[in-house]
């Protein structure tokens, strides 16, 4: 048994359903492009771990109209394609804010009751 959560694929499975929701609140508070977005997810104690990870994701954001991109260079840096978030994506990140904390508050009650019906 390992006491990484690391490597553990539970913890891998649960890390991918809530990327994109991740990825979604950091575009919130401004435009950020795709390494930027892998370097703060990985300081988040290894939220994602590769940019493999995270363009992936924000493919499927754009697909599905969450994220709009558009490209731009500033100062004598190479272009790079910013990221922000659409209407859409402001609402599927309330509703996903709403659904999480009923799902952690579910979570918890079960790991401090041991499963137990609560008193």
């Amino acid at each position: 048994m390992t006491s990484s959560s690391e490597a553990d694929p539970n913890f891998t499975e649960l890390r991918r359903g809530v990327v994109e929701y991740c990825v979604l609140a950091l575009l919130q508070s401004r435009e950020r492009y795709g390494l930027e977005l892998v370097r703060t997810l990985a300081s988040r104690d290894h939220l994602v771990t590769s940019e493999g990870t995270v363009y992936p994701v924000l493919n499927r954001l754009r697909d599905a109209g969450l994220v709009q991109g558009s490209w731009r260079q500033e100062g004598d840096e190479r272009p790079r394609k910013y990221y922000s978030l659409t209407e859409s994506g402001e609402a599927a990140l309330r509703q996903f804010r709403a659904e999480w904390t009923r799902f952690r508050d579910v979570v918890d009650g079960v790991l401090e009751t041991g499963g137990g019906t609560p008193g």
